[in-house]
């Protein structure tokens, strides 16, 4: 095997990745995304202890420890471009040899833990309520550019959702990954399970009306209601599809974590948003240093 170039994988003269500037000792085992370079501080806030920070553009890096969980708290800013640069260079720290620029023999798989906000997408989970993705649906295209498969029961999800909302006859394919199913089962009380669909924008993506005129004015009403099986979609964001893809394909151990900060069918939004987003962060480190 030959030596992946130096254009294809930038280590800088510190040792360091290029876009997240960390270097392979400073990965934690246990990761936590957020979209916000800002939120990275506000989950960081209640580390025990800090033993490294790191920015570079907006993707801000803080490792430390609650307890004796070593955590990593990464910004990756908004949506699936972002996320593909955040988890290829995740898993080049882990994976890949910096000395020989060659993988690694033994994967070292990560727990990567998403917490976002979102918009629910029924009637049924309010502002300021905290949800579980088991599967994220990408309306964006990321996914088409690695070489993914499924399984039987994401299979039929998509081809349920195809039918029903008929996107895959517009100049959009979907694509689906589920969450890991271990990290999922600690988070029950207190947190609504559902599908979550990653959109490539915030506004037209997501079927808000400005100016501009929607290519799919049927949209939210069409996730809305869609089923399959006892399964429903639950709320929508920008990143989470993307997390479980890659996640899934380079054998990772991905959960996505949401508070809703919007219900786009009641069109209320979180009186104070601040607070719903650290109860989500202090409910779930409890969880995660016990994981």
């Amino acid at each position: 095997m030959q030596p992946i170039g130096e254009s294809e994988l930038i280590i800088t003269n510190r040792g360091t990745i290029y876009h997240l500037d960390i270097a392979p000792h400073q990965l934690a085992d246990t990761i936590i995304t957020v979209g916000d370079p800002g939120r990275v501080a506000e989950v960081s806030k209640y580390f025990d202890k800090t033993e490294h920070k790191a920015q570079h553009r907006e993707f801000v890096s803080h490792t430390g420890y609650i307890g004796k969980k070593r955590l990593t708290v990464v910004g990756t800013g908004i949506g699936p471009d972002n996320i593909d640069i955040v988890f290829n260079e995740l898993d080049a720290l882990a994976n890949i040899d910096f000395d020989t620029r060659l993988p690694r023999k033994e994967i070292r798989t990560l727990s990567v833990i998403r917490m976002g906000t979102c918009g629910s997408l029924q009637e049924d989970v309010p502002v300021d309520s905290l949800v579980i993705s088991t599967h994220g649906i990408g309306l964006d295209n990321l996914l088409h550019y690695y070489a993914c498969t499924q399984d039987i029961t994401e299979e039929q999800l998509l081809l349920d959702f195809d039918a029903h909302t008929g996107l895959v006859n517009q100049p959009v394919t979907p694509y689906i990954a589920a969450g890991d199913k271990g990290l999922r089962e600690h988070f029950t009380n207190g947190y609504v399970h559902g599908i979550t669909v990653t959109c490539p924008g915030f506004y037209g993506p997501q079927g808000r009306l400005l100016r501009a005129p929607l290519a799919f004015p049927g949209l939210i009403d069409a996730l809305t209601s869609f089923r399959s099986g006892a399964g429903r979609i639950v709320n929508f964001e920008m990143e989470t599809s993307a997390i479980y893809g890659l996640g899934k394909l380079l054998r990772h151990r991905c959960l996505s974590i949401n508070t809703v900060v919007a219900n786009r069918i009641q069109k209320t939004f979180s009186a104070d948003a601040g607070t719903a987003i650290d109860n989500m962060i202090r409910r779930s480190l409890e969880i995660i240093e016990k994981i």
